[in-house]
């Protein structure tokens, strides 16, 4: 199926809302979590998540929902992830990702990730604007979810913060520079990390570093001390 196809399944607003949902949780779901979630019928669910996989928008899987193993566990049931194949429509053509590509291998190779990063911190700042910086975590995932990151805010771990509690942290579900990033991920994790510091400042309660996890943007969010 091709991209506009795929694009073109999301028109139905139940099969709108049952993908955005799969999406947000960043794991596997089942066809009753999904139905619950987005109050229709699980038969009804279960026919548009197929739908949703059928176009390429969602992978599938199996797994015993209760947790349990063995006789008496119950038979796996059918899951949901979203599937990581980016989709795209332009009209005319266009090919935007192969000159990022291009660009990105001749920065690497000529040694200018300083400079590339010092641009990208320009224009985080230019996007702020005259804002001050961002004054909390709640403002930044504002801010990052309107940029397409899909913030949310990890669980706060044992690690004390210098104020003496536990800092929370803020990580995100997409890369918008996925594809380049994994062809060139010093170059464009640091590019993005630099961009992400200039749109939240660096001198105020919120910033951005470096933590990169599998199946997430390398960069995370955190303040110390306070929490949603």
């Amino acid at each position: 199926m091709d991209d506009i196809d795929a694009i073109a399944a999301l028109q139905d607003p139940v099969r709108r809302r049952l993908y955005e949902y799969v999406a947000a949780q960043g794991r596997e779901v089942g066809r009753n979590e999904a139905a619950e979630a987005t109050g229709v019928a699980r038969t009804l669910a279960a026919h548009h998540l197929d739908r949703l996989a059928e176009a390429g928008l969602l992978d599938t899987g199996s797994r015993r929902l209760t947790g349990r193993s063995g006789p008496g566990a119950g038979r796996p049931a059918k899951v949901y992830t979203r599937a990581r194949a980016e989709r795209a429509v332009s009209l005319p053509a266009r090919d935007y990702r192969t000159a990022a590509e291009l660009l990105a291998e001749a920065a690497e190779q000529a040694g200018l990730d300083a400079g590339l990063c010092a641009a990208a911190r320009r224009r985080g700042e230019a996007l702020r604007g005259s804002a001050a910086p961002c004054g909390g975590l709640e403002e930044a995932m504002e801010t990052l979810a309107a940029r397409g990151y899909e913030p949310h805010l990890e669980a706060a771990g044992s690690a004390e913060g210098a104020a003496g509690t536990a800092a929370a942290v803020v990580r995100m579900r997409n890369c918008p520079f996925d594809a380049v990033a994994e062809r060139f991920p010093p170059l464009v994790c640091g590019m993005n990390l630099a961009l992400l510091e200039g749109l939240l400042g660096t001198d105020g309660p919120v910033r951005a570093r470096m933590a990169a996890r599998p199946g997430e943007c390398c960069v995370v969010v955190e303040t110390a001390g306070e929490v949603l």
